[in-house]
């Protein structure tokens, strides 16, 4: 599982600061809650779709699947990259399950780059979060991790201007913030973890394992 930080690098702006006191310094462990959103989560709201939530498939689909993920988590970008298509292809595109992704950065370079994510167009928001774990491995280690996420992301049309007015977007910075407190409410201490019709399943699983565990919901 992730346990290991990432300096922070990159880009500076206001709604950064706000995201580098939560997320700059902070283990993968609950910490004192966040000044920017007031208010505690319901538990049980959690576990069905929020009204700034991503949603993968059709939003009818009877099975929800619920990902916590920080964008700087090496078993993070190997569900993305090698386990999510599958169960696209099997379970999503056939409508029986929907993917609902949160943010849970375990630090700050991570909380940089789910702030940017959420400035997506709302029909691109997946491709580009399939365009940053694809290329983690380049632009997470880097000196200057932000500026190396740019490059990837200029052909979903996200230029340096585009992240510069982002990474200002207090409310997006918020709802990163919203995303990972509601984590915490949820028991989620660390990357990835998973909640299919609530149940937990914490940790990297196998395409198998999901198989199953959708197989016996669909029944």
């Amino acid at each position: 599982m992730r346990n290991i930080l990432i300096v922070a690098g990159g880009v500076v702006a206001v709604a950064a600061i706000v995201l580098g006191v939560y997320f700059g310094t902070r283990a993968p462990a609950p910490g004192p809650a966040p000044v920017a959103v007031a208010g505690t989560p319901d538990k049980t709201a959690l576990f069905a779709v929020q009204p700034g939530d991503h949603v993968l498939g059709d939003p009818k689909a009877p099975i929800t699947l619920i990902e916590y993920a920080s964008f700087t988590c090496p078993h993070c970008a190997h569900f993305h990259t090698q386990i999510l298509p599958e169960l696209k292809k099997k379970w999503i595109d056939t409508g029986k399950v929907k993917l609902v992704y949160r943010d849970f950065p375990l630090d700050q370079v991570a909380a940089k780059a789910a702030q940017i994510a959420e400035c997506a167009p709302a029909d691109r928001y997946y491709p580009v979060i399939d365009l940053i774990f694809r290329n983690q491995a380049t632009w997470a280690t880097g000196s200057d991790p932000i500026a190396e996420l740019a490059k990837p992301l200029r052909i979903a049309g996200m230029g340096e201007n585009e992240i510069k007015a982002c990474l200002a977007n207090q409310a997006k910075a918020d709802q990163v913030v919203a995303d990972y407190k509601g984590g915490e409410v949820l028991g989620v201490n660390s990357t990835p973890t998973l909640f299919i019709d609530g149940q937990l399943y914490r940790g990297p699983r196998s395409v198998e394992e999901l198989d199953a565990a959708f197989a016996k919901l669909a029944k």
